[in-house]
């Protein structure tokens, strides 16, 4: 077995940037396409993926005849693999990415909560965040939940100034109304002042957290932003005997991100990719679950929707003129597939 390397320019795919760019960021795993009927006994491309560009594709030939044959081969080959290359590309990270993702998982709500700062006279204001939970329910004591993704660390508020912001963390919700978010903080605040760095002291952050009421209502299939805007200025209270002391002031502001597309395929009994697409540009793409599809997070316009099962018997099929709403969930006629 032998084999040698080729590099293509994603430039030649059919597959935009954006969608390898969706692709990638969700698994890397190699990946086996077949080349024409004429060469699928005895020859096969292995993609193994790990960068975003160029894709170097090492093309494997059995036999004695490799240096001779090489190019000959390629030559042929290459047109297969490019024509190729979106569809089993595409399907083959998606169904292996996301065959754990249940119909129920899509339905839900998506919420994202970000960090940002109003402009105070400090030098640094640090704050060192351990956990994010919201109240989802009319129990004020035991009615917490931790986002189920959390980036617990340090964060020096003061570079979330000028629209400037960080995410906090995510998780995925029912349809309902979510009462209040807490800030769970550790011991490690400070505040420097004049290159000088004083002890912030947070008692209450670290056992009860910080609260914030919202008091705002959720819908399943819509991304959701909450934005924390946190004052420092007003926040900070220097005592008599020269300590600092956190009192925040925090603003929650939350609005859903753009709107979604939902829709059904038929047949059912196979997986099927869809991709949203504006222009020449993929934006974002997900796949079926017993034939349901549910696609969040889009900017309000017009798109069309590309269809390619996993199932290569049925061909894949693009639906077009589908309009996207803020706040609003877009209901797509069923896609019936065809041979």
């Amino acid at each position: 077995m032998g084999f040698f390397l080729v590099k293509i320019n994603h430039k030649q795919l059919r597959l935009s940037f954006q969608a390898l760019h969706l692709l990638l960021g969700r698994c890397s795993i190699p990946v086996f396409i077949s080349g024409r009927e004429a060469y699928e006994k005895h020859h096969w491309a292995n993609w193994t993926l790990g960068s975003f560009e160029p894709f170097f594709i090492h093309i494997f030939l059995s036999g004695t005849k490799l240096v001779s044959a090489g190019k000959k081969f390629f030559m042929k080959l290459r047109k297969t693999l490019l024509t190729l290359l979106t569809l089993t590309l595409a399907t083959s990270l998606f169904f292996a990415c996301s065959k754990n993702e249940s119909s129920a998982e899509k339905s839900k709500a998506r919420l994202e909560v970000y960090l940002t700062d109003d402009p105070a006279n400090y030098d640094e204001v640090v704050i060192d965040v351990k956990d994010v939970k919201i109240n989802y329910s009319t129990d004020p004591v035991n009615g917490w939940k931790s986002l189920s993704q959390v980036n617990a660390r340090s964060y020096d508020i003061l570079r979330l100034v000028n629209d400037k912001d960080t995410i906090l963390g995510k998780t995925d919700l029912d349809s309902g109304r979510i009462e209040q978010i807490r800030l769970i903080l550790g011991p490690n605040n400070y505040v420097k002042v004049n290159g000088q760095t004083y002890t912030l002291e947070t008692p209450s952050a670290q056992q009860s957290g910080l609260k914030i009421n919202l008091h705002q209502d959720v819908s399943a299939g819509l991304l959701y932003k909450l934005l924390l805007d946190f004052d420092a200025s007003r926040s900070i209270v220097k005592t008599g005997n020269g300590k600092y002391i956190l009192k925040p002031v925090i603003r929650a502001t939350m609005q859903a991100q753009g709107g979604s597309i939902k829709g059904y395929v038929l047949p059912d009994t196979f997986n099927t990719a869809v991709y949203a697409i504006q222009g020449t540009d993929t934006v974002t793409g997900t796949v079926t679950s017993g034939g349901s599809y549910w696609i969040k997070g889009l900017d309000a316009g017009t798109y069309s929707l590309a269809f390619a099962p996993s199932d290569t018997a049925y061909k894949s099929q693009t639906k077009t003129g589908v309009a996207v709403t803020n706040s609003a969930v877009t209901t797509v006629d069923t896609v019936r597939l065809v041979k």
